[in-house]
């Protein structure tokens, strides 16, 4: 026993030869599990009666609505269940549409195509954004393959969900920070089509006195809002609003979603059988410790890569709605401190807690459902905990002029 944790604790049983071993058995079962959901289904749906790419035929359905000349139809569960069943058959569950106005001008282009096409080019442009923006992080071959394997990419593929676009707005945001701020902040205000991703962005944009790209990413949250309130109208950004009751009370409250597929605090709290005060009150505490934390990290003079880290990793801990695809996030963060474990070596535990991050996604869904324990939660909370340990570290060994906040 002695001998696993010292194992664990230094990280010598990651060998490279085992990252690509595991790699590779992963992207195995996931590529085996794709084909044989496909072939498995009838027409446009699987074999349990769900939409090919589940979670997309809300994208592909509100665009229908948008081409139809009803923007603010989405926003209604009623009406876009309609629009489901009309697509997929009367049978298909309900997928509803949460996201703001300024995502209908994509959902509308892609509905111009047949449904398979749109899905196929949907996850194949954005796959190829986020292995891009993977790449800038690591330029080396040898990253390749876990960034293929990484487990949420299986996840969102099956679901047709938007974890690529996610990963590769931030990710490739922060990586371009510092040599093109206003391309950066452009990226990172795109990310307003999942608002509850980016609100520790403008904590760590003020924090780091990013003002170039603070700038940059309010004037595309600005101009998106204005372009959609023009293309699709005021009518829209009402429906929005009052889908929020829905959304908080249905989906998040009361779980509609499932409490084991949600990878917050709050949730975590929900999924235990804790009272919505609690589990609101453990989200309120989460989101104000990862703001202070993001805030003087950003402030601070320690590697970027960290302060990187810390700030995709605290975006998933600070929204109380976050799913198993959406810890696609998590790659360009353990990205990130890969890299600058590589360029300066890795601390105690540091390798160990990035493997389980990886592996995490895989099981997060099921375990919590078979045993009531959020993996996914767990993992993300480790590895801030490493980034944090690693910056004291580092901190430390600088300058007292420069370890100063």
């Amino acid at each position: 026993m002695a001998g696993i944790w010292a194992a664990v604790r230094t990280g010598d049983w990651l060998t490279a030869s085992r990252v690509r071993g595991y790699s590779l058995v992963v992207l195995a079962l996931g590529i085996v599990m794709l084909v044989g959901l496909a072939v498995s289904g009838d027409g446009l749906s699987d074999y349990q009666g769900r939409p090919l790419g589940t979670d997309f035929s809300n994208v592909y359905a509100a665009g229908q609505w948008v081409l139809e000349g009803r923007p603010e139809a989405p926003f209604s569960p009623a009406l876009q269940h309609e629009m489901e069943k009309r697509i997929f058959g009367t049978a298909t569950p309900f997928y509803g549409w949460h996201y703001p106005p300024v995502f209908l001008g994509a959902a509308a282009l892609l509905a111009l195509m047949p449904y398979l096409v749109a899905l196929v080019v949907w996850q194949a442009a954005t796959f190829a954004l986020y292995l891009r923006a993977m790449r800038a992080i690591v330029p080396m071959p040898g990253a390749l393959l876990p960034t293929l394997a990484f487990p949420a990419v299986l996840i969102n593929i099956s679901h047709g969900h938007n974890g690529f676009l996610s990963a590769a707005l931030f990710g490739g945001g922060l990586v371009l920070l510092d040599r093109n701020p206003r391309l950066a902040g452009w990226l990172l205000g795109l990310l307003c089509f999942k608002p509850q991703l980016g609100a520790m962005i403008p904590v760590a944009l003020i924090g780091g006195r990013k003002w170039r790209a603070f700038v940059a990413a309010a004037a595309m949250v600005f101009a998106l809002v204005i372009l959609s309130w023009f293309v699709f109208g005021a009518g829209s950004w009402s429906a929005f609003r009052d889908s929020l009751e829905f959304t908080r009370t249905v989906v998040l409250e009361q779980g509609g979603t499932g409490f084991h597929k949600i990878q917050s605090p709050f949730a975590a709290m929900r999924l235990i059988g804790a009272p919505i005060e609690v589990a609101y009150a453990a989200q309120l505490a989460a989101i104000c410790t990862v703001a202070v934390l993001v805030f003087i990290l950003w402030r601070s003079e320690v590697a970027f890569a960290l302060k990187a880290a810390a700030l995709l990793a605290g975006a998933l801990i600070a929204t109380p709605y976050v799913l198993d695809y959406d810890l696609m996030v998590m790659a360009p963060a353990i990205a990130f401190v890969a890299a600058h474990g590589l360029k300066h070596g890795f601390i105690d535990y540091e390798k160990s807690v990035l493997a389980f991050c990886w592996i995490a996604p895989l099981v997060s869904r099921t375990l919590a459902e078979i045993i009531f324990v959020p993996i996914g939660l767990i993992a993300i909370v480790l590895f801030f905990g490493i980034v944090l340990r690693r910056v004291a570290i580092d901190r430390a060994a600088l300058p007292p002029s420069l370890s100063r906040v």
